[in-house]
C-alpha cells in the first residue's frame, strides 16, 4: 500500500481484514480506506445503487434525512440556492429544502451527471450518504467544496469510525460500494486544511462552513 488516498502520506497501516477486503487507515489524516485492488467495477457498483428504494413520498426516507436536513437548515437564509451532490435515483432531500423555499440544483455521477451545476457555487451543498463511496476523496471531496460559496456551509451525512474493535463489527462495511470511511480526526484534519469551521451534530452529521 503506496500512499493514502485523501492526504496522500506514505505508508498507510493494516487496519483491518474480512473475508472480502483489506482496510488501511492513514496514521496522517485517520482515513480508513479499501485498496484499489477491491473496487466494485462500475457497472457492478451502478447494480447496487439500482436496489435503492427512496423517493420523496417514502415518510421514513424523510425522516433519516431530516437529520442533515434540519441542522443545514437552521443556518440558511430566506431563498437560499442549494446543490444536492450525489442525489441517488429519487431526488429528496433537494425537494425538502425546495419546499421552505430554497431553490436547489441536483448532481449524481450515474443518476443526474450534467456537470455543468459543478461549475457554480451555491450557499449551501449537501452530501448524504455520498462520501464513503469516494474512490478518490481528495479528488472528489475537493470537487464537492469548490462548490461552496464563501461563507456557505457543507453538510455531509456518513457513519464515523470508532475504533478498531466496532469496526471490525460494523455494518457500514458489508456494503462492498462503500471504500472511504472517516472519523471525527479525519474531518478535523479536512477542516484544518480547508480553513473551515467543523461542527458535529449527533453521530453522522457533519457541517464545514467556508471562510468569508
Amino acid at each position: 500500500m503506496s500512499k493514502c488516498p485523501l492526504c496522500s502520506a506514505y505508508e498507510p497501516v493494516s487496519f483491518h481484514q474480512d473475508n472480502r477486503r483489506e482496510y488501511f487507515c492513514c496514521s496522517t489524516c485517520q482515513l480508513v480506506f479499501v485498496p484499489e485492488s477491491f473496487h466494485l467495477s462500475e457497472a457492478d457498483e451502478k447494480a447496487v445503487y439500482d436496489l435503492h428504494q427512496n423517493s420523496p413520498n417514502d415518510s421514513a426516507y424523510r425522516k433519516f434525512l431530516r437529520r442533515l436536513f434540519e441542522p443545514v437548515a437552521e443556518l440558511l437564509r430566506p431563498g437560499s440556492r442549494g446543490l444536492d451532490f450525489g442525489c441517488g435515483p429519487g431526488p429528496t432531500l433537494s425537494v425538502m429544502f425546495e419546499e421552505i423555499g430554497h431553490t436547489m440544483s441536483v448532481y449524481d455521477p450515474i443518476f443526474s451527471p450534467e456537470t455543468a451545476v459543478l461549475d457554480d457555487q451555491y450557499d449551501f451543498v449537501t452530501a448524504t450518504e455520498v462520501v464513503e463511496h469516494f474512490r478518490n476523496p481528495s479528488d472528489d471531496l475537493h470537487r464537492v467544496w469548490s462548490c461552496v460559496k464563501p461563507g456557505g456551509v457543507l453538510g455531509l451525512m456518513t457513519k464515523l469510525v470508532r475504533d478498531r474493535d466496532s469496526f471490525a463489527r460494523w455494518h457500514y462495511t458489508h456494503d462492498p460500494t462503500h471504500v472511504s470511511f472517516f472519523s471525527r480526526a479525519t474531518f478535523e484534519w479536512v477542516a484544518s486544511r480547508w480553513k473551515a469551521d467543523l461542527s458535529f451534530v449527533g453521530q453522522d452529521v457533519i457541517l464545514l462552513t467556508t471562510p468569508t
